[in-house]
């Protein structure tokens, strides 16, 4: 629920930003920093201190405060009169999101032994889907019926009462519970952690793979629904119901399906967990061509679906195997730092490169401008990721074992 609500909030401005462009004047770039490079910078640059401190103190209190801060900030978005103000908002909520995840997965790496990790980490991640579904499918029907602000101010308001859930009904578990493992209560300098990811190659190449997978993942959530309108001319009630399953559903299958599949077949080989996000990322390339290219809606949307379930399958795999490679009071941390490289890369250079690459063919383009940058960055990006994640798969085993306790 909490990470349904970290996304419904920050997917909310990708099925909107077309009303919001026309409203107050934007272009493709300065949408693409709404929902790219200034979100991103300020979500992964307070993700560190606030991971530090929640491999220290309660990461339930922790959680709970965040909800409520990116809740708020959310609604006052609905306010906003001008870019800036829009713009100062969504920093907002970055800042409040960037305490929802590092100690969601440290919780549930200290519920879930080992074995059962990357399916666990997997369920928790369909809160991507999830909310992705449910802000293109709320956010669709109410900017079409009663605008874009009363979108964010509705959507924003119900994130309070998870918050009082969250902070009276959770418990904050024993780390290293599941595993059997001796907590020594000392907190681990953040540059030793550092050191340690980023001394081990199946990390380097793990964070980058993801990474890449998340600048075409990323790109194409906070894009499609504007392709979707200016080069097929669907209306947002109607684009939204289609995205949320194809994006939303079909991609929470997708996810849990990959930490299962991973969790079976790594039973016998732990480089599985890479192996499995490098070859649906080799199924996704031919999909995400064609959906560019296709001359129909609904035979765009038909292609998108293998893309829409496949996007994710890496994100529980590469959190259960960035977790493994670490001691009990470094996996807040690590999330953080995995999450830095990720969203910077991913969520902070993706949407906005694009956007900045639509305006640059507009000229030549005109409104087919947004279908072209699409075409030509995000196969690469995806093609990119695969290397990576081969890549991790040779050194991972070696790089598990010698994980400290």
């Amino acid at each position: 629920m909490v990470y349904t609500f970290n996304f419904i909030d920050r997917q909310l401005l990708s099925i909107l930003q077309e009303s919001i462009k026309l409203d107050l004047g934007l272009s493709d770039g300065q949408l693409g920093l709404l929902t790219g490079f200034a979100f991103a910078v300020f979500y992964v640059t307070a993700g560190i201190p606030i991971a530090r401190f929640a491999d220290k103190s309660n990461r339930r209190n922790i959680i709970s405060v965040a909800i409520g801060l990116w809740s708020v900030m959310t609604a006052v978005s609905g306010f906003a009169q001008n870019y800036w103000q829009l713009l100062l908002a969504r920093v907002g909520v970055g800042v409040g999101e960037a305490g929802g995840s590092p100690p969601s997965h440290s919780i549930v790496s200290d519920i879930f032994p080992v074995e059962q990790r990357a399916s666990a980490l997997g369920i928790y991640s369909t809160g991507v889907n999830i909310g992705i579904l449910f802000g293109f499918l709320l956010g669709g029907w109410l900017n079409e019926f009663f605008g874009w602000r009363v979108a964010f101010m509705v959507v924003g308001i119900p994130g309070l009462i998870i918050s009082l859930l969250v902070r009276f009904t959770i418990a904050e578990p024993i780390r290293g519970g599941a595993e059997n493992r001796t907590d020594t209560q000392s907190v681990v300098p953040f540059k030793s952690v550092l050191a340690l990811l980023f001394s081990r190659a199946s990390f380097r190449h793990m964070a980058l793979g993801a990474a890449l997978n998340a600048f075409a993942g990323y790109s194409s959530s906070s894009w499609t629904a504007s392709f979707m309108i200016r080069s097929h001319g669907m209306s947002t009630g109607e684009l939204g119901t289609y995205l949320a399953v194809i994006l939303g559903l079909c991609g929470a299958i997708g996810v849990v399906l990959g930490g299962v599949l991973a969790d079976k077949l790594g039973k016998n080989d732990r480089r599985w967990h890479m192996w499995l996000p490098a070859i649906t990322g080799i199924i996704c390339l031919p999909f995400m061509i064609a959906t560019y290219l296709a001359d129909g809606p609904y035979m765009a949307l038909g292609l998108s679906v293998v893309p829409g379930i496949l996007f994710n399958v890496y994100l529980g795999n590469t959190l259960a195997m960035t977790h493994g490679l670490v001691g009990l009071r470094m996996r807040a941390v690590a999330s953080a730092i995995l999450f830095f490289v990720l969203n910077l890369i991913g969520l902070g250079l993706g949407p906005t490169f694009v956007g900045f690459l639509s305006d640059a063919l507009e000229p030549t383009l005109g409104q087919e401008s947004l279908r072209y940058a699409m075409l030509y960055v995000l196969p690469i990006a995806m093609t990119w990721s695969i290397i990576h994640f081969w890549l991790a798969a040779q050194t991972l085993r070696e790089d598990l074992a010698a994980a400290p306790d």
